[in-house]
């Protein structure tokens, strides 16, 4: 069996289209959409990011401004860029990129974003309201992930799906988004016995680790579907290269359908941030309406 490799750019160009629809409204109503991006220290994973996600903004018709601060920087200071954003108008979306210097605690500044300009889909608030079926700014991973498995010929009430890993910000939230849409889901983890026994019973296996290659076709059922949240950066005799935590070659023989990486959950995920900005714009509108134009 041959896998079906599934086109990520494809459905994240659909996505995005939906997008600008939405931003070109808001902006036609004197609420265009835009994005402020704070990158810590210079990386090479972050610039990436930070590309990806401007020049997919600029599709959307979404503003879009990078902010480079030094590593130097304090989370106390950093904490007040934050709280300057909350309070500007302009702003309606707030994205922190990873890695950041081990000083600073990514979660206390995730806290710190107001929840209506919470893009990521990261604040507690925004992670919590998933057991509530609450996707008005859901995590954008997690949602680029279950979104993928959505699209397929699968009806995921009653689907028997493996997840594996289990941090706060994707496999909890991949887990709880499936639980809402009537699958059911097993849970593995760093301590879970007879992983491969778990995933071979899935009609669906999820998985992000951050391991490559650590899902192998003797690990699937026949026909099952394949989606690989995992990006790794590993070096062969052509270079550096980025793979997922699956071994692609040999999990397509088995899968039915499979995500490459790159290429699969990655552009979902930037257009899920699109789709979060006018959300979140359009939440904002409503409010200030609502408070200070008597709901007109």
């Amino acid at each position: 069996m041959s896998a079906t490799i599934i086109d990520g750019r494809a459905m994240a160009r659909r996505i995005q289209a939906a997008a600008a629809v939405e931003a070109a409204e808001l902006a036609r109503a004197g609420w265009a959409p835009r994005l402020v991006s704070l990158s810590v220290g210079a990386t090479a994973a972050a610039e990436l990011y930070v590309r990806n996600q401007r020049r997919q903004a600029a599709a959307a018709g979404i503003g879009f401004e990078a902010r480079d601060y030094p590593a130097t920087i304090s989370a106390e200071e950093l904490g007040g860029v934050i709280a300057g954003l909350n309070a500007d108008p302009r702003v309606h979306g707030i994205v922190i990129q990873r890695p950041l210097p081990a000083a600073i605690p990514v979660r206390a500044l995730q806290r710190a974003i107001h929840p209506l300009k919470d893009v990521e889909g990261l604040h507690p608030a925004s992670i919590g309201n998933i057991v509530y079926d609450d996707l008005a700014l859901g995590p954008c991973t997690a949602r680029a992930a279950v979104e993928i498995l959505r699209a397929l010929p699968l009806d995921p009430a009653g689907l028997e799906v493996t997840v594996i890993g289990h941090s706060e910000l994707v496999g909890k939230p991949v887990a709880f988004l499936l639980m809402g849409l009537g699958a059911t889901v097993t849970v593995c983890h760093a301590l879970s016995r007879e992983v491969a026994a778990h995933a071979r019973r899935a009609d669906a296996v999820f998985v992000a680790v951050g391991r490559p290659g650590l899902v192998t076709a003797e690990m699937l059922k026949p026909g099952a579907a394949l989606i690989d949240i995992g990006i790794n950066r590993v070096e062969t005799p052509e270079g550096p290269r980025l793979v997922g935590d699956a071994d692609f070659e040999t999990c397509a023989e088995v899968a039915g359908w499979i995500t490459p990486v790159p290429g699969g959950v990655g552009p979902v995920t930037v257009a899920m941030l699109m789709q979060n900005a006018v959300r979140a714009t359009r939440m904002q509108m409503e409010r200030y309406r609502g408070a200070y134009a008597g709901g007109q």
